[in-house]
């Protein structure tokens, strides 16, 4: 398997390929100075890879640099954000 995430600033998304074929995507809208992630999705053939977790992690990591908050309205993002790990970056 060789899984390529690719933050594509351009759709408002995180994507995740196998081979060129889009297998996952994070989709966020932009808000003022906020990204709210609406939705996390992975093919269910390539479930229990982290791939979702890359993901989200992708558009987190984005995010920081650009000093952006995130409101994770995806029920899988906020479940992840709830971590300390992701306190600087999540809109409160």
């Amino acid at each position: 398997m060789n899984i390529e995430i690719r933050f594509e600033n351009y759709r408002n998304r995180a994507a995740a390929y196998d081979h060129g074929r889009e297998i996952g995507v994070c989709v966020f809208t932009r808000s003022d100075n906020r990204w709210v992630i609406e939705h996390t999705e992975v093919d269910p053939l390539y479930n229990g890879n982290g791939i979702a977790g890359k993901l989200v992690d992708a558009v987190v990591e984005n995010a920081r640099k650009l000093g952006v908050k995130i409101l994770p309205l995806c029920s899988y993002a906020r479940k992840r954000m709830e971590k300390p790990e992701y306190a600087d970056v999540k809109f409160s």
